[in-house]
């Protein structure tokens, strides 16, 4: 009797956390449709900022922040996948190199992004002479969302089961060519989780590009790599802190934050109807 009580008490609180988490985000999220749906049109989505920053669109952010993201995504996904492959198919996961690297891993998952902003304005802007720029800000971000990507491209291959690489390689199959045919096919579901947790970070992270490639306003959009970028986090950061005229850009500040939910939103509805259309197309 006294396990079923705790049983039920123990499901009984986590019924009741979820259902405060939910009503948390519900009201956030109300909060900011309410506030930023009525500023939303097609020239805010295609227009840039003017006089001030009091009229005008955020064409310029949006298209920035994805500029960002996938040059971020581009340069951490195949470095965390390598990572991953070496840490569960090449490596020994007993010996006290790996031991350590995972902890390095995990250490680097929980450090505060600004952190990573100082690095990058250290190295990528300062050391390499990268200046303030869409790279240097890319590769902060990429920097960042590793640690992340690696944790969950480990977990992904390790979910394949052992008799999959048995099977291929009692076929004949190299080591090689088992990871390419079989593994990595078969944890990609995994391996695009970790895109979208990656995805979702970079781009709303205002630390990491506020001292290496993020700027408050731009004539046009950047032309190359070594230019500076507009983005959607920094945008709404300096409207929301810095702009002489808070309570005039308001509505802008509900908007941008509006706009930039739903890109988060899309590019990861993206990646899940990618991740099921797969799983449908391959039953192991």
């Amino acid at each position: 009797m006294n396990a079923k009580i705790c049983q039920r008490l123990g499901f009984g609180a986590a019924r009741i956390a979820i259902l405060i988490s939910l009503s948390i985000m519900g009201y956030l999220l109300f909060y900011i449709i309410s506030n930023g749906a009525g500023i939303i049109s097609w020239d805010f989505l295609t227009k840039p900022p003017t006089s001030g920053m009091t009229a005008g669109g955020i064409f310029p952010a949006i298209v920035g922040t994805l500029l960002l993201v996938t040059l971020a995504i581009a340069i951490s996904l195949p470095l965390g996948l390598m990572s991953a492959i070496y840490l569960v198919e090449y490596s020994s996961r007993e010996s006290r190199f790996v031991r350590l690297v995972n902890s390095a891993i995990y250490n680097l998952n929980g450090v505060p992004s600004i952190v990573f902003g100082l690095f990058g304005l250290a190295f990528f802007v300062k050391f390499l002479g990268f200046g303030t720029s869409l790279l240097s800000a890319s590769l902060t971000l990429s920097l960042m969302i590793l640690p992340t990507v690696i944790v969950t491209s480990v977990e992904a291959l390790k979910s394949v089961p052992e008799h999959f690489r048995e099977a291929s390689l009692a076929l004949g199959a190299t080591k090689g060519q088992t990871i390419i045919k079989i593994v990595l096919p078969a944890s990609f579901p995994g391996i695009i989780t970790g895109a979208i947790l990656g995805v979702g970070r970079a781009a709303g992270e205002t630390a990491p590009i506020l001292f290496t490639g993020a700027v408050f306003y731009m004539r046009g959009l950047p032309t190359s790599l070594l230019d500076p970028v507009m983005a959607l986090p920094y945008h709404l950061f300096v409207l929301a802190t810095e702009h002489p005229n808070i309570s005039k850009v308001a509505p802008i500040q509900y908007g941008t934050a509006l706009v930039l939910l739903i890109l988060v939103l899309l590019i990861s509805l993206t990646a899940a109807v990618i991740r099921y259309w797969y799983r449908s197309r391959r039953r192991w």
